[in-house]
């Protein structure tokens, strides 16, 4: 980062001062915060000249305290010319130490963000899933493209971020990197992540996020209503592979699960439930929290059908799920002949069960969000389109009671 460095020699009269000889400092000066140091040496008032920083005569006693003087300077000089090869952070702080000899070791962003990085891939499948991981590599990318493109850098000190460097990083993110808002802001909360790490290791003192603020806003999530399902369930595929993915989409319509969850879908997490009908159970692979699931008629269908699948068969799996980018490849497909004019992808199965499936045939939300293993009723609130479905289902029925004179009005 580019810094405004001064040096200057000055005359310091103590408060008593009164006659005599008076000390002489020496003040540094970076981008308008300063750092002084004695020189240990004193000079007579009448001889030292303000304007040039040193005493004024020929004599070999004034000569040496000049060249004194002016080695102090070259040295600080030096330290300013050696934290700008290293691309270290320069303050006056920084310069005076450096001149002093008490340099510390400077943490590196770079370095924090990948050693974070690399202990987060050691722990995938335990604490952390891949999506997650994928996440922070790309953020630690965008980081460093944000480097080079704002201050020419590889790395930079965890010092020298500040209330500007994250409000830059956010403008970089939606200007070059043409983020949308939530992209944006998940980006800007994983590197908040770091700078949390750097906070609790006492490397940076001020939090540069404190007055920073963003929020997510709220995206329509599309999902299939009850003709469109019923159309994809029932429509005869051109092909075993189509009619296999369709018929895995179905089957996470009627039981909520996202991809990651009936991908790892073993025969044991079908279990009796308290009920003595079959039950899924599972922990959820994104937040590790349990997720309870009564077994409707048509899920039920579809396990049964690919009981004897060769994959079953091998794996011990319940369902034979393809990749997830070969998944929402033959979605498209399906949508397309189905007549389905909107973007499908697998999660909308997801969605469909939380709204169609669900919430609108009246199973209490409490029920649905335990079901979709959500640790905040918001998600729930969210994901079912609590506002369209439910409050539509809920009039429709006082519009029939008023239509049937039962109003009470």
């Amino acid at each position: 980062m580019k810094t405004n460095f001064s040096l200057l020699f000055y005359m310091k009269r103590q408060k008593n001062y009164q006659l005599g000889p008076a000390p002489i400092y020496m003040r540094i000066t970076v981008n308008g915060k300063r750092s002084e140091i004695t020189t240990g040496r004193h000079c007579d008032p009448g001889r030292w000249n303000t304007e040039a920083g040193r005493a004024n005569g020929t004599k070999e006693e004034i000569k040496a305290f000049n060249t004194y003087l002016d080695d102090m300077q070259k040295k600080v000089y030096e330290a300013h010319r050696l934290l700008t090869l290293a691309d270290d952070l320069i303050t006056a702080e920084t310069i005076r130490n450096e001149f002093l000899g008490k340099t510390e070791k400077l943490q590196s962003l770079m370095e924090i963000f990948k050693e974070h990085n690399k202990k987060m891939e050691a722990l995938l499948d335990k604490e952390y899933s891949k999506g997650t991981l994928t996440c922070f590599q790309t953020s630690l990318k965008h980081t460093q493209d944000f480097l080079k493109w704002k201050y020419k850098l590889a790395d930079i000190n965890i010092k020298q971020i500040n209330h500007a460097f994250i409000m830059e990083y956010e403008f970089y993110l939606r200007s070059e990197c043409k983020c949308a808002n939530n992209s944006a802001v998940k980006n800007i909360r994983n590197f908040g992540k770091i700078i949390r790490i750097c906070m609790a290791n006492g490397w940076l003192t001020n939090d540069p996020f404190v007055k920073y603020k963003t929020k997510m806003k709220i995206v329509d999530r599309s999902y299939l209503t009850t003709g469109e399902l019923q159309e994809i369930a029932v429509k005869v595929m051109a092909t075993d592979r189509l009619a296999q993915v369709r018929d895995i989409f179905v089957f996470c319509c009627f039981t909520g699960l996202a991809y990651a969850d009936v991908q790892k879908l073993h025969k044991r997490d079908i279990v009796t439930g308290v009920d003595g009908e079959k039950w899924i159970s599972i922990k959820r692979k994104k937040t590790d929290t349990p997720s309870r699931i009564p077994i409707l008629p048509a899920a039920s269908a579809l396990i049964q059908r690919y009981a004897e699948h060769p994959h079953s068969e091998n794996t011990g799996k319940v369902l034979p799920v393809l990749s997830n980018q070969k998944m929402n490849a033959y979605l498209k497909e399906i949508a397309d002949v189905c007549g389905i004019d909107k973007p499908i992808t697998f999660h909308i199965a997801r969605h469909t069960f939380a709204t169609t499936v669900t919430l609108l045939n009246g199973v209490p939300i409490e029920s649905v969000s335990k079901m979709l293993g959500h640790t905040n009723m918001k998600t729930t609130q969210h994901y079912a389109k609590i506002l369209d479905i439910k409050v539509g289902a809920d009039m429709a029925l006082l519009k029939k009671k008023f239509a049937e004179g039962n109003s009470g009005i």
